[in-house]
């Protein structure tokens, strides 16, 4: 009986990401359809729904273009306006920072991830390098499950460890809580 319980389990614990999957997918579904009765409330027309969707589509492809080339006009004007709005332009420029930072835009040195010790010595956990002032690391300690919760810390650059980690395996090892981590040689020359 308790073989069969423990192969409920694992069966159970092996759809846990496709209900998470599913769930994301509805919850986009969702919004999206909310989205169109909105739409289709104030046209009361399928053809010019579809039409706006499609031009919405094609606006926000054409200013992703401009922006991994570049410099969107659109953004720029977005950004004027914004900057010149207290405490909005506060909040805008660092969700705009931190959105760069996690999708690449930011320069590739200030995307790295590191090693430090944390809570105590000899305990090793990964951190995002959100920006650095002379010799000194500003860091981002993301918590498993969540790598958007954390906490934020000024070191000295000799208490990080360089990883050869990228943004998105740190964030799948955090995400994992440990599971999918492929560094266990990085993770040997960590000092004990």
């Amino acid at each position: 009986m308790k073989k069969i319980f423990n192969y409920f389990l694992i069966g159970v614990f092996a759809f846990i990401p496709v209900v998470v999957i599913f769930q994301i997918v509805w919850f986009v579904k969702d919004r999206i359809g909310d989205l169109f009765a909105l739409v289709y409330g104030y046209a009361d027309n399928y053809s010019v729904t579809i039409f706006l969707f499609a031009l919405s589509f094609s606006l926000f492809a054409y200013v992703g273009h401009r922006v991994s080339v570049g410099r969107s006009f659109i953004i720029g004007v977005i950004d004027n306006v914004i900057n010149r709005i207290p405490i909005l332009n506060t909040i805008y420029r660092v969700t705009k920072k931190v959105v760069n930072m996690f999708s690449g835009h930011e320069q590739p040195e200030e995307r790295e991830v590191v090693y430090i010790e944390y809570p105590k010595q000899g305990l090793w956990v990964p951190a995002y390098v959100t920006n650095r002032e002379n010799e000194h690391y500003i860091l981002f300690v993301p918590t498993s499950p969540n790598p958007t919760s954390g906490f934020t810390v000024i070191t000295h650059a000799s208490n990080v460890r360089k990883s050869e980690m990228d943004i998105e395996q740190a964030t799948s090892f955090i995400i994992s809580v440990g599971a999918d981590y492929d560094r266990s040689a990085e993770a040997n020359q960590l000092p004990k």
